[in-house]
């Protein structure tokens, strides 16, 4: 029992002082991580960086720096470093084959921060998900969908496929089709149109809304209706238009036809 409890202390003696400054050592380059990368942040917010592009690089940053920190903290160990970092280089391609995936994310999301397709704040349709783009991270981007959900893109997915950036530009055009019946006034009905959108003040003058007769389809005749406006009031034109057109069409006796048939009887003997 005796001998036991001077191995003890004498193991305490020896590697005690070892653990502690390698505790101290992890400790202190923790808290200096992340004055370091607060400092960074400030920085960058102040110079009006992205906020995407900050929160991505703080991150990654953090990361490098732990990184240093538990390699030193291990070295107070004992531990050669040379056969430390052979051995996490060894574990590091390993575990490159078995995350084939994940390292594709995160090499996608280091092209989406650098070449910035989108931006905290924009609507987008990437990935197969359309949404408000609310934060990208690492291995993947976070997106709002219109109905509130939350949906989490795997960065290899957005980079790999096409991306729509609905909000990148100022100005959008609205598409929109409207079918009047054969019988009626094609010139009333394009001067009902054209009195809708001049009236409509959201709608841009410049460049000048189009007011075509597109189709003589089976059922109607469509007119095809291209405004301009600001990006931020499209939805709200698009529905306030549509809903004043059926309103005049009604209003002026102008019918909107509905897909129909035409069908004979022949009877027979």
């Amino acid at each position: 029992m005796e001998n036991f409890a001077e191995q003890a202390q004498a193991w305490v003696t020896q590697y005690a002082p070892v653990a502690l400054t390698a505790m101290v050592t992890l400790i202190v380059g923790w808290i200096v991580a992340k004055i370091i990368t607060g400092v960074l942040r400030r920085v960058m917010n102040k110079a009006k960086v992205e906020s995407t592009l900050v929160g991505f690089a703080t991150n990654l940053t953090f990361s490098l720096l732990m990184t240093l920190v538990v390699i030193s903290a291990i070295q107070k160990l004992g531990v050669p470093t040379t056969s430390f970092v052979a051995v996490v280089g060894a574990a590091g391609l390993a575990i490159g084959f078995a995350l084939q995936g994940s390292l594709a994310n995160f090499a996608s999301g280091v092209m989406v921060i650098i070449f910035r397709p989108f931006r905290a704040g924009d609507y987008v349709e990437a990935g197969g998900v359309s949404g408000t783009v609310e934060e990208v991270q690492i291995f993947a981007t976070i997106l709002k969908t219109p109905d509130n959900k939350r949906v989490i893109v795997p960065n290899a997915s957005i980079t790999g496929d096409t991306i729509t950036n609905y909000s990148a530009n100022d100005t959008r055009r609205i598409d929109m089709v409207f079918g009047i019946g054969y019988g009626d006034d094609i010139k009333k009905a394009k001067e009902v149109l054209e009195d809708i959108l001049a009236k409509e003040p959201r709608i841009l003058k410049e460049p000048e809304p189009v007011i075509a007769v597109s189709e003589l389809a089976d059922s109607s005749v469509n007119f095809v209706v291209r405004p301009w406006v600001k990006t931020a009031d499209y939805w709200d034109v698009r529905f306030d238009v549509t809903e004043t057109v059926k309103l005049r069409f009604d209003a002026e006796k102008i019918s909107i036809p509905f897909p129909q048939s035409d069908v004979h009887m022949h009877q027979v003997a």
